[in-house]
């Protein structure tokens, strides 16, 4: 699919089917980065290795479990709207969330501006994330890949 750009989600095995993992339940219930609980979106990664390790960084260390499961997907271009570097908000990157940020995002979803939102990873701000909104009239058009085995190395 050279019209779309490829995208990457890791989830583990219990969220393994393509229903459930890309349903945005996880951030409709605790909200994210860029969306205010409440709000249904599919964070995914426009590489696998970052989606691993944004996996890796919201990770309870204490129960990580190594075995995931990889959808590898594609959103045509005409789906997709890029945050460009001078629409961040000074504290994008902020922990707690920035209230900026979530803004952002939840602005997007209400106006329904477009299936997905590309936005700067906060640990390697040089990649992008890919926000899915799964409530979107055009979100059919989404490819969603079958679910792949997924193990993290033993050294992480």
């Amino acid at each position: 699919m050279d019209d779309a750009l490829r995208a990457w989600r890791l989830v583990r095995p219990a969220y393994g089917d393509a229903a459930s993992a890309f349903s945005g339940e996880g951030a409709r219930r605790y909200g994210g980065r860029w969306n205010a609980p409440g709000r249904a979106v599919v964070y995914t990664s426009l590489h696998l290795s970052l989606a691993a390790l944004e996996t890796l960084a919201h990770a309870d260390r204490r129960r990580f479990e190594r075995d995931h499961v990889a959808f590898e997907v594609h959103v045509p271009h005409d789906l997709v709207l890029e945050l460009r570097d001078d629409d961040l908000p000074p504290d994008w990157r902020a922990r707690p969330v920035s209230s900026a940020a979530r803004a952002i995002g939840d602005a997007w979803l209400e106006q329904r501006a477009s299936a997905a939102l590309s936005v700067p990873s906060v640990l390697v701000p040089q990649e992008r994330n890919l926000l899915l909104a799964p409530e979107h009239p055009r979100f059919e058009e989404v490819r969603i890949g079958p679910a792949k085995g997924f193990r993290f190395d033993e050294r992480l």
